[in-house]
């Protein structure tokens, strides 16, 4: 990929800003929109629990982790996606800036883990899914989701890689979201172990 068009894809929706950013914002909130709820529908978030949306761009999906979970924070490298974020979900969420393999959060201090399509964004896997677990309480699941076509691994090579960072009882599938021209995608759930 020429160095241009990377540079425009990662403004527009990696780690989106200006222009470019708000119109991938836009993009992100309806294309993602059936997944992410899907994935917080899997998730089932109990009222008392903690859940964690690594990268929630226009916040769709932590709108809907609010409405289940006792909290809801979200941690995204993007100010844009986090002001978009904080304009749906107002002060029903905790937001800070932050990604994958820096979350901000004290160790077992998240009982779920939600990331839509941006695992493939991530600079470094390991750590960000090393992070995750550090996060995770005992118990808890890590839920993610991303096209199948543009993840850098196939979907059982990045179970692999979740299994390498300590998870256990892992489950990958695929799922297609309605509407037409909807991008198969690839999806997993961890848990982290008891002990």
């Amino acid at each position: 990929m020429s160095t241009s068009l990377s540079q425009i894809l990662d403004r527009t929706f990696g780690r989106p800003r200006g222009l470019l950013g708000r119109f991938g914002g836009r993009a992100m909130a309806h294309g993602n929109a059936a997944t992410e709820l899907r994935i917080v529908e899997l998730a089932s978030i109990e009222s008392g629990e903690t859940a964690l949306v690594v990268g929630p761009g226009p916040g769709v999906g932590l709108e809907a982790t609010a409405g289940r979970a006792g909290r809801a924070i979200g941690v995204d490298p993007s100010p844009e996606m986090l002001a978009l974020s904080r304009r749906r979900c107002g002060d029903e969420v905790e937001l800070r800036p932050g990604t994958a393999a820096s979350t901000g959060q004290p160790d077992e201090s998240v009982d779920v883990v939600l990331s839509v399509n941006n695992v493939q964004l991530w600079e470094d896997r390991a750590a960000g899914f090393a992070e995750l677990f550090r996060v995770l309480r005992p118990g808890g699941r890590l839920l993610l989701s991303s096209h199948e076509k543009w993840l850098p691994v196939s979907r059982h090579e990045l179970a692999d890689e979740v299994a390498a960072a300590g998870f256990t009882d892992l489950q990958t599938w695929t799922w297609e979201p309605p509407g037409l021209g909807a991008s198969l995608a690839a999806q997993l759930r961890a848990i982290k172990p008891l002990n």
